[in-house]
């Protein structure tokens, strides 16, 4: 084990020494946020701290076992306990590293799921749909919620533009990595002559955050409109000026709602989006910072990045960024993600097991 990684899990553990000191203390609960943020804390070192000693458990046998080799009768015994010693210590040492990775502290909030049709017209509306259905059916097999936010249909019964909220413990950390482009190639139901096309749509995913003033949303910055709302609602929809549409004037960012009959309802959900739509503008600007430094094998998120390919007559789905492809269409568009997801994870995961390597290797020995 490096020098730095060992100084760094010395440290986790007389931190967590530390904190069983306070939380056993009388005056623990005075401060229930306190003791609440010390347990959080507790709760993630154990795990760390556990397996470190069970690592440094395991050098202790094998140091004793070495000391065996010198009689000639123990030699037997000590060669095989030595060989498994050392490969058990590899296995710890891995574990290790991957739970020292730095954690996304919003891989348990929920998302906003933004859909836009791109090139393609109609086509690209469809396929917009279907891509919607697709992240339905698979909140479905997570047992998540989903709430249509805003939507703008298309004549054929896809969407334009639909926005909605997914709620559900870890569902930024399944779909975080679905940013981006997504293309299809198939023949669309208005095709008489049987050509297949290409059409494309984007998506973006941001996370919730808790309270829209955890995004600092000065409201001179804000351009608030009321409007009559279009198309399905009834009389009182088109009576009323109940859509909003807020504009955030230093970036430029327009949300419009206009889904709920209550005007108050339909600028709380717009403000709940443009909070997260800056939030995330400002996590893309850092991640581009990052990136040039170093390039992520999972990409940048970029909206107009092309990264996955639907291809229905060959009935495969490539993910381009993971050089993934899965003969699966069917499965897949019915909300079988589970393979992709994952395979984006571990990707992520091995890139911050190099960066981690990188900035050891870099580190002078303590």
């Amino acid at each position: 084990m490096k020098p730095s990684i060992a100084a760094k899990l010395e440290q986790l553990r007389r931190r967590l020494a530390e904190l069983d000191g306070l939380l056993a203390s009388e005056a623990a609960t005075r401060d229930m946020d306190s003791f609440r943020r010390l347990s959080r804390e507790h709760a993630e070192l154990a795990p760390i701290v556990d397996l470190y000693n069970r690592y440094r458990q395991t050098e202790r046998d094998i140091a004793g076992a070495k000391e065996m080799l010198a009689d000639a009768e123990m030699r037997a015994l000590a060669e095989p306990e030595i060989e498994e010693g050392n490969a058990r210590l590899a296995e710890l040492e891995a574990e290790l590293q991957k739970l020292l990775l730095p954690r996304d502290p919003n891989d348990e909030r929920n998302i906003f799921l933004e859909i836009r049709a791109g090139t393609g017209g109609e086509e690209s509306a469809l396929f917009a749909g279907d891509l919607f259905r697709m992240y339905s059916r698979y909140a479905e097999r997570k047992r998540w919620t989903v709430e249509i936010i805003s939507e703008s249909p298309s004549d054929l019964g896809g969407y334009k533009e639909v926005i909605a909220r997914v709620i559900g413990r870890g569902a930024y950390s399944k779909l975080k990595f679905e940013s981006g482009g997504h293309r299809v190639q198939r023949v669309p139901e208005t095709e008489t002559q049987g050509r297949i096309h290409t059409s494309a749509a984007t998506v973006a995913v941001m996370p919730e955050v808790d309270e829209v003033s955890e995004v600092d949303l000065n409201p001179a910055d804000l351009k608030i409109d009321t409007f009559r709302a279009s198309g399905a609602g009834g009389q009182h929809v088109n009576k009323t000026e109940s859509a909003i549409r807020i504009t955030h004037l230093p970036t430029g960012i327009v949300v419009e709602c206009q889904d709920a009959r209550s005007q108050h309802k339909n600028k709380e959900r717009a403000m709940s989006v443009l909070a997260a739509r800056i939030r995330d503008k400002q996590m893309r600007e850092q991640a581009a910072k990052t990136a040039a430094t170093r390039k992520s094998l999972i990409g940048s998120g970029d909206r107009s990045e092309r990264i996955r390919t639907y291809n229905f007559p060959q009935g495969r789905v490539t993910d381009h960024r993971v050089n993934l492809t899965l003969y699966k269409i069917q499965a897949i568009m019915d909300g079988d993600l589970d393979e992709l997801t994952g395979a984006l994870a571990a990707e992520h995961q091995a890139e911050q097991l190099a960066a981690l390597a990188e900035e050891t290797a870099a580190q002078p020995a303590p």
